[in-house]
């Protein structure tokens, strides 16, 4: 981006070199005041209609870039939106596994574990 911004730079001092040429070479012109007037309102004109017309061009350039940058970012955004979508519900899914697993087995050993405490009991009897 520092290139572009360097030759924006440089064109506008260019410009602004030309722009001070032409002037100096009409006001020293062997010409009317009114004549070289004249010139100098119609080389601004000319300098003022080129500037508006390479701001115009500038911008449609960066709208396009924006547009193009605004675009990659929502796409960034919805691919990585939707991994961890999937992420989290795979995560989810596998902790939800292991509880029910778990689960079952604990339910399993409780019961064999009253059934001993139980026996044992009966025995003492």
């Amino acid at each position: 981006m520092s290139k572009k911004s360097n030759s924006a730079a440089v064109l506008a001092a260019l410009l602004a070199g030309a722009a001070t040429g032409v002037i100096l070479g009409l006001l020293y012109a062997p010409e009317e005041g009114a004549e070289t007037r004249k010139k100098i309102r119609d080389k601004a004109n000319d300098l003022k209609d080129k500037a508006l017309d390479e701001y115009g061009k500038t911008t449609e350039v960066l709208k396009d870039k924006y547009s193009e940058v605004s675009e990659n970012v929502k796409d960034k955004y919805n691919n990585l939106s939707s991994t961890f979508k999937d992420t989290a519900h795979n995560v989810a899914s596998t902790v939800k596994e292991s509880y029910d697993k778990y689960k079952d087995q604990i339910v399993t050993k409780t019961s064999d574990v009253i059934k001993d405490v139980e026996n044992e009991l009966d025995a003492m009897k």
